[in-house]
């Protein structure tokens, strides 16, 4: 399996690996490095979609990955709209998909 870990960020730099630590993302533990962005540990972890357009329903991931666009954008710890391509990884952390502006899918909402 090809690499897809982010070791150097554009405006972050060069990514210290922190200790190696559990989150969720939609109820799955998944595992990343402290500190490093949302966005990278997800990527690595082969998960590329991160919210749905409220309008059209398309799927959005990482495309400026510095905190300029809202393509990133995800519920993080109950918080919609954290742009997860600069926000540092935590443990325990729980991130979700973003529908529009929640994180219940569309159907649901």
């Amino acid at each position: 399996m090809p690499v897809t870990r982010i070791k150097e960020h554009p405006i972050l730099g060069v990514q210290e690996k922190g200790n190696r630590i559990r989150f969720t993302f939609d109820g799955k533990e998944v595992e990343g490095y402290e500190g490093e962005p949302i966005a990278a540990a997800l990527k690595a972890a082969g998960l590329m979609v991160h919210r749905y357009t409220k309008k059209e329903h398309k799927p959005r991931g990482i495309f400026c990955a510095i905190g300029r666009c809202t393509d990133c954008v995800m519920v993080v710890d109950g918080i919609p709209n954290v742009r997860t391509c600069i926000t540092p990884l935590k443990s325990g952390m729980d991130v979700r998909t973003q529908y529009g502006v929640s994180d219940k899918p569309f159907d649901k909402q």
